[in-house]
């Protein structure tokens, strides 16, 4: 794949976790309060059911146990601990406590992947994280203890997903859409029973509400999801997992956007950071070597 299109296929991946970047204003802002596993439910089971009623194809064999896994931790966990994180904490110091996923991801790959871990990934990390403090850490910024357990519990389950997903692959004859429909209706029939044993549905949904459940559903899982599992197939496992400091980039400009937030210089400067260490995460392809040829050898 030429560089070029390596990077084509790593802008349009990142456009996934730029998407689950304004989970955190939908969240607070127009879902109901304090339902984190009902807003989970609802992002993951409508968009998994309408995908599996499209493609028609279920999981066989081996790939039934691979997809529950697979639903489990790319959407059902992560899903919770995302919204749990939400609710317990600042959109930006939940995004701040998710960057401990690519350094999981470098582990984790060099063990199941084989994947060897190089100087600049260690650096790429340190950049990214320390780019991500400076984006979202402010003053007046509180730290909850529910919050920072959800957030590192979210960026391990999702960790997890990325390398399982890049091993496992994908079987061969299904489409991006089933694999995506498969994951999604497992993470959110997951959530079902927990959801009704632990929450009380609202006594009323408003327009706001509903709007914010099938923003999260079409959007940011049907259609953030395809995306996500299409970059996946293609691009290294730790490259993919440095997307994901789109989410707290995009966090923080819809902060300012829409919540009146400030957005300071050592911001702008860790914004910089950000994009710096997902450019260097990224793979690139490397130029052959110029073959030489008879008449030049001879020249030697």
């Amino acid at each position: 794949m030429s560089n070029q299109r390596l990077a084509a296929t790593s802008a349009v991946t990142a456009l996934a976790p730029a998407v689950w970047g304004s989970t955190y204003l939908i969240t607070t802002e127009f879902l109901p309060p304090d339902r984190p596993l009902l807003a989970s439910t609802l992002r993951a089971l409508p968009a998994g059911l309408l995908l599996l009623l499209v493609t028609r194809v279920l999981p066989k064999g081996i790939w039934w146990g691979r997809a529950v896994v697979l639903g489990v931790l790319n959407i059902g966990a992560f899903f919770y601990f995302l919204f749990l994180a939400a609710y317990h904490l600042p959109g930006g110091v939940a995004a701040l406590v998710m960057t401990v996923q690519p350094m999981i991801v470098l582990l984790l790959g060099s063990v199941l992947l084989k994947d060897r871990i190089q100087p600049l990934h260690i650096v790429s990390c340190l950049l990214g994280a320390t780019g991500v403090a400076l984006l979202v850490l402010q003053p007046h910024a509180g730290l909850d203890g529910i919050g920072v357990a959800a957030g590192l519990l979210g960026a391990l389950s999702m960790a997890c997903g990325i390398v399982l997903t890049k091993r496992w692959g994908r079987p061969d004859g299904v489409s991006l859409l089933t694999f995506t429909g498969w994951q999604l209706t497992v993470g959110g029939l997951v959530l079902v029973p927990v959801t009704l044993a632990s929450e009380t549905l609202p006594d009323h949904l408003t327009w706001g509400n509903i709007g914010g459940f099938a923003y999260l559903g079409v959007i940011g899982a049907l259609i953030a999801y395809v995306l996500w599992f299409r970059g996946l197939s293609r691009l290294p496992a730790l490259a993919a997992s440095f997307l994901s400091f789109a989410s707290p980039l995009c966090a923080t400009v819809l902060g300012y956007l829409f919540l009146d937030q400030s957005l300071r210089p050592l911001q702008l400067l860790g914004a910089a950071a950000v994009v710096g260490a997902v450019v260097l995460a990224q793979p690139r392809h490397k130029a052959p070597a110029p073959v030489r040829t008879e008449h030049a050898a001879s020249r030697v």
